[in-house]
């Protein structure tokens, strides 16, 4: 058990990860103060999908019954070709009795929300505050900021996301590794009969080097995305967007093009998607790394703040169970490193799948994924799903 007399937190960035982490720490009886280099925390993003695990990790950390109650249940969840013929109906409903509990999808504004609400009064989110260095002397570390302040803890914990400037400090320069598709994004209201909000969920369209997801995003919105095999460099500029969208998924299966038409042109985002190659170390000294700071994925296991939320409460279990805080640091590597790096391994296999561009070879792949029963598309989710690392 830890002895330390100081149990002050620094948490760089205000995101899922870092939000997640000052819950947990405040749970076991830490000071946090959260420090983001943005100036406000907006209200933007897209929908993030919350399977059973992450919803055990919310469960953990008091924010679970709020996520129900403002984001969707996931009851369908379909995968058909371009045109509409089905290849996958997912047993949604068997995956929720095995794991306790539907997925759910939500707005990632809305799930900030829930968690800043689960954050103390005596919590400090200073915005506006760019990290530039730290400082370790003996058992503390004084984080440094553009402004000239300053601060002091016995842990910092880079939470500040895939161009983590902890990460980079920490471990050096490295490039991120490119998943070969852009990524346009979208939030509408809209109604289908077909995939009616009451029941949730939604489907994904596979085309030849790009698809297209639907899913409810609860009160009155759905989420899509589109996935288009592109350069890197191929972003498209705020206002083209829709057009773009529109273009790339002309004559598909209804209703995409429809929901894109309900898409206001502001409420559309583009950016190419990067993950990183994972790292066989995470922490120096009392500075670790948590998230996508610690292990960028790509999103088609649809489990990178799923596998944040998971890191904070490995984290808060490690410094409680431990005799310090390199132990602790040591025994969170230990228990999250393994899991997270095959989860971007099996992200980056996932992509190449679904993004085939060769009708031959997606035709092939179209005709496998048919024969997979369904008590084995359960089975295959169990090391995502059904693992439990809350107890250690």
């Amino acid at each position: 058990m830890m002895e330390h007399t100081d149990k002050t937190a620094i948490v760089i960035g205000a995101g899922i990860g870092g939000l997640s982490a000052a819950i947990a720490l405040q749970q076991i009886g830490w000071r946090v103060k959260i420090f983001d280099k943005v100036s406000e925390l907006a209200d933007v993003g897209a929908g993030i999908v919350l399977a059973a695990n992450a919803m055990k990790a919310l469960e953990r950390l008091g924010a679970a019954e709020q996520v129900r109650r403002r984001g969707a249940a996931v009851g369908k969840a379909e995968v058909r070709t371009w045109d509409g013929k089905l290849i996958v109906d997912l047993p949604t409903a068997r995956q929720a009795e095995r794991y306790g509990t539907p997925g759910y999808l939500i707005h990632r504004g809305e799930l900030q929300k829930v968690l800043l609400q689960q954050l103390r009064p005596e919590t400090e989110v200073k915005l506006g505050y760019k990290l530039v260095s730290w400082d370790m002397t003996g058992s503390q570390v004084t984080a440094c900021f553009e402004d000239g302040s300053k601060t002091e803890g016995a842990l910092l914990i880079g939470a500040d996301g895939v161009r983590s400037a902890v990460r980079e400090r920490l471990f050096g320069s490295e490039p991120l590794r490119y998943s070969g598709f852009t990524a346009l994004r979208g939030i509408a209201a809209y109604d289908d009969p077909h995939y009616s909000a009451e029941l949730g969920g939604g489907f994904e369209a596979w085309g030849p080097g790009k698809r297209f997801g639907f899913s409810h995003l609860g009160q009155g919105r759905v989420f899509w995305f589109a996935a288009i095999n592109s350069p890197a460099d191929a972003h498209v500029a705020r206002g083209l967007r829709k057009q773009a969208a529109l273009q790339h998924f002309q004559g598909w299966y209804n209703p995409i093009e429809a929901v894109i038409e309900a898409t206001e042109e502001s409420a559309i985002l583009s950016h190419p998607i990067y993950d990183r190659k994972p790292l066989k170390a995470w922490s120096t000294g009392c500075v670790t790394l948590l998230g996508d700071a610690a292990h960028p994925m790509l999103p088609n296991l649809g489990q990178g703040g799923a596998q944040a939320m998971e890191d904070a409460v490995v984290l808060a279990f490690s410094l409680q169970s431990a005799s310090g805080i390199p132990e602790a640091l040591a025994m969170y590597e230990r228990l999250r490193i393994g899991r997270t790096a095959r989860m971007v391994s099996q992200s980056r296999k996932m992509g190449r799948m679904v993004q085939l561009e060769n009708p031959l070879a997606v035709a092939a792949r179209n005709a496998l994924l048919r024969t997979i029963p369904a008590g084995f598309q359960v089975k295959q989710l169990d090391w995502i799903m059904g693992e439990d690392v809350y107890n250690r």
